[in-house]
């Protein structure tokens, strides 16, 4: 393995979610579906980010999609949490960090 930073991205192969990242994002997919907000998910790996997608049914657009991105690591962090239309609803350095994001939607104003 070459620490060469001239190498193309491309040459490093496509970007994918490492074992504990992927624990921690099934965990919160599955305490959704038993909440009964989420039903279907797909993962994706590509150049240059790897994303995971929920939909509230199968044949939706994804209500949000969690996206890794190396490049932006030292930038404005490598996690961001995509809503319908690619809107950006949180960005972070820290997997655990962005994904508190849905943890605030579980308190609601009742009568």
């Amino acid at each position: 393995m070459s620490l060469d930073a001239s190498q193309d991205s491309s040459s490093r192969g496509p970007v994918f979610f490492h074992r504990l990242e992927l624990d921690a994002i099934l965990r919160l997919y599955g305490r959704m579906v038993a909440a009964g907000e989420w039903r279907d998910y797909s993962l994706g790996g590509h150049d240059d980010s790897a994303a995971f997608a929920v939909f509230r049914r199968t044949g939706d657009a994804p209500l949000y999609v969690i996206e890794k991105r190396p490049e932006l690591q030292r930038r404005q962090g490598q996690w961001a949490i995509l809503g319908q239309g690619g809107l950006v609803l949180k960005r972070g350095h820290e997997l655990t960090q962005v994904l508190r994001f849905f943890d605030r939607r579980r308190f609601s104003v009742i009568d």
